[in-house]
């Protein structure tokens, strides 16, 4: 049983090690993500390697091109604009929705889910902190009852994580703990014009702390995951 559990978490902990490794910034936008590397340095089958990397497609800070293999996403300034636009303007509505649905289980739940943030936070580890951060505002879709927002969420939170690590002033800076517990507050007490307005001022505070003529620098894989070794 136990084995068969190893196997069963293999392909989330390569794509948690992936994911953290770009957000991180180990692995930076354009960097060539090679199966047999990969496979080599998790100590996994290519299989699994293939899943995690497909599932990080899905989620867009991976692209897979036919007969070139698989890469670190590198959105542009302009694309990486636009897809901060795309997110205030589905957030503004989810926090809308979430306003007339939270339950008290329900914001238990993204305060604890704002603590585990600050935890990370705490710790120094920046890419769990800004996974986190995702986290808590695609719970809020969840909590907004409204699937296609989910959906399409899931691909822009992850992508704006990306780009903060990209451009942010701050090399990665996490969304700031006062913002979500403000945030969570208004959504609590249902008052939908301060919800709207939290997170009108915390995805505006994100935008604002992103440099857009930043050129990050391609990583080689053994040297982002030396730590593994």
């Amino acid at each position: 049983m136990a084995e068969l559990l190893m196997q069963q978490d293999a392909p989330m902990d390569a794509y948690r090690q992936l994911f953290d490794g770009i957000l991180s910034q180990r692995l930076a936008p354009g960097t060539k993500l090679n199966e047999v590397e990969l496979t080599l340095l998790f100590g996994v089958s290519r299989t699994l390697i293939r899943q995690a990397l497909q599932r990080l497609q899905l989620e867009q800070v991976v692209e897979i091109h036919k007969n070139r293999g698989a890469f670190v996403a590198a959105p542009s300034p302009d694309l990486a604009q636009q897809i901060l636009l795309a997110r205030h303007t589905i957030e503004l509505a989810v926090v809308n929705l979430a306003c007339e649905r939270c339950t008290a289980g329900d914001v238990e739940r993204l305060q604890h889910m704002i603590d585990l943030e600050q935890s990370a936070i705490d710790q120094g580890d920046m890419a769990t902190a800004l996974r986190r951060s995702g986290e808590f505002h695609l719970q809020l879709a969840i909590v907004a009852g409204n699937q296609p927002f989910v959906h399409a969420l899931r691909g822009l939170i992850s992508q704006t994580s990306l780009i903060i690590t990209m451009y942010s002033h701050g090399g990665g800076n996490a969304c700031a703990r006062d913002e979500h517990s403000l945030l969570l507050a208004a959504v609590s007490a249902g008052d939908q014009q301060q919800a709207q307005q939290q997170m009108a001022h915390h995805l505006g505070h994100i935008a604002a702390g992103c440099d857009f003529t930043q050129s990050p620098q391609v990583a080689n894989l053994k040297g982002a995951f030396a730590h593994l070794s």
